[in-house]
């Protein structure tokens, strides 16, 4: 092949890569506006807005990547969107308040917090049946199940604490008191470890899975922000067990963490009160929403720097990646 040829076809090559890895769709919930924004990642730009319940804020997809389960807070239900026509198909019985949720990796049992009734609500999404509600402490919100489907674990917001419920029974079998107001948890890939984000406290727990017992508490200190204004929120580990990547919420940061090490390696400054997260389908970039200025920052993964912010609707809350 002439040089001038393999260049081309190297730098098509590299070009193809590069748009293949970002070729995807984000959906980010606007908790104001009771609507999706859908960001094309391609262009990287926001191509439509889709009116869902009122007051959306968890959003999670099926692991076929076909539907997504919204948490419509205020209309007391969990909506399913059927991705391919971006309709709402059917709303499942999720109890009041729907906030956080995490569906279990044999794709049928959605855990629901229900902050106003101190439950976690558990709903078989094929026979849209309610299988379990399980007393929890006080504004439940954060919600995760383990890769491995043996754990789900809830956060109270007011008792501090994460509720560990065996999903074999739905029985609550064991609480760990945290820092104020956890908000969000999140499970490490192999399942043995398990992050939870401290708003009011301000840290985060990295917590021993099998002990159920608290390995490290981290601390955030930026400089030029004040202490009060550091309240960790949305967590997301990276496949490779490399990262952790922090939202601060009204610090208007993303603290970046070594997952092996938990040391703090810097600081991202993005969009004003910074919520939750997403990683595009490679993991080569991650999004932010940002409640207050209505926008999402793009970040890429291999240099830690923000290149990218997507206007979006009011409040933006959840973001989640399909193909």
């Amino acid at each position: 092949m002439p040089r001038t040829l393999l260049a081309a076809a190297i730098s098509c090559g590299l070009t193809c890569v590069s748009v293949s890895a970002l070729s995807a769709t984000a959906y980010v919930s606007n908790e104001k506006d009771d609507t999706i924004s859908v960001i094309d990642l391609n262009s990287l730009e926001t191509v439509e807005t889709l009116e869902v319940g009122q007051r959306p804020r968890g959003l999670t997809l099926s692991h076929d990547n076909k539907l997504l389960y919204i948490c419509a807070s205020d209309s007391d239900t969990v909506q399913v969107m059927d991705l391919a026509t971006r309709r709402i198909i059917k709303q499942l019985p999720s109890g009041a308040d729907p906030e956080q949720f995490a569906l279990h990796p044999n794709n049928k049992w959605l855990y629901i917090s229900n902050e106003d009734d101190a439950l976690v609500t558990v709903v078989d999404v094929d026979n849209e049946e309610v299988l379990a509600q399980i007393d929890v402490g006080v504004e439940p919100e954060g919600m995760a199940v383990s890769p491995d489907g043996k754990w789900a674990v809830n956060t109270s917001e007011t008792t501090n604490m994460l509720h560990w419920i065996d999903t074999s029974t739905n029985a609550l079998v064991d609480n760990t008191l945290v820092d104020q107001r956890p908000r969000h948890v999140e499970f490490s890939k192999d399942s043995k470890v398990l992050w939870s984000s401290s708003e009011i406290g301000g840290t985060v727990s990295v917590v021993d899975v099998e002990q159920r017992q608290i390995l490290k508490t981290l601390d955030f200190q930026i400089k030029g922000v004040h202490r009060d204004k550091v309240q960790p929120v949305g967590v997301k580990l990276s496949s490779d067990g490399k990262y952790a990547f922090i939202a601060l919420g009204p610090a208007n940061h993303i603290a970046v963490v070594d997952a092996k090490t938990y040391e703090v390696l810097d600081y991202l400054l993005v969009g004003r009160r910074v919520w939750h997260m997403a990683f595009n389908l490679d993991e080569s970039h991650l999004l932010t929403t940002n409640g207050v200025s209505g926008d999402v920052s793009v970040i890429d993964v291999g240099t830690l720097k923000v290149v990218k912010s997507i206007k979006v609707g009011r409040y933006p809350w959840g973001v989640v990646v399909a193909p």
